[in-house]
């Protein structure tokens, strides 16, 4: 009996991995509602403001800050160039300047920073960088090069010099 019953939970258990096996990409419903629930429950401070003033030098300490933290996965462009995992991650990096990563607020963007996302793999920078380093990190991702004007990140080239200069 125990046996039968062993037998029957491994045939349940392999019948629902092989049914995940064909899964389609989701439709424009539930990517519609993946990102409203994202924007609207999922990522807080959403009508927070970015204090750092949306200046070049401000962009260009935000570029520092995202060339020594977020370049491995994000490319020096934001845009995942020369990044050769971004596409086979689940989920995969977003480009940041795609129009779903552009519409979150800053308050928005600086909480994902802050916070991270699990189990995507972002990690969190709360305790590594200051509040002013990630909202610098906000301005320059506003102002995101064209994709590909950066080159790959260095360490994809093997030259293992920081990207940031720092």
């Amino acid at each position: 009996m125990q046996r039968r019953i062993a037998v029957m939970a491994l045939g349940g258990a392999a019948l629902l991995w092989s049914c995940g096996c064909s899964v389609k990409p989701p439709g424009d419903l539930e990517t519609r509602t993946v990102q409203w629930t994202k924007h609207h429950v999922t990522v807080g401070d959403r009508d927070v403001h970015n204090p750092v003033p949306d200046t070049s030098m401000n962009v260009d300490a935000g570029k520092q800050v995202f060339g020594y933290y977020c370049v491995v996965c994000h490319g020096r462009d934001g845009q995942n160039t020369g990044v050769p995992f971004a596409a086979s991650l689940s989920p995969p990096i977003p480009s940041l300047a795609s129009r779903e990563v552009q519409s979150y607020s800053d308050g928005q963007l600086k909480w994902i920073i802050e916070h991270g996302i699990a189990p995507s793999g972002m990690p969190a920078a709360k305790g590594t960088l200051s509040d002013d380093e990630m909202w610098q990190a906000v301005d320059y991702i506003r102002h995101l090069p064209p994709a590909g004007s950066l080159g790959e990140p260095q360490v994809y080239s093997g030259n293992t010099d920081n990207e940031s200069g720092r």
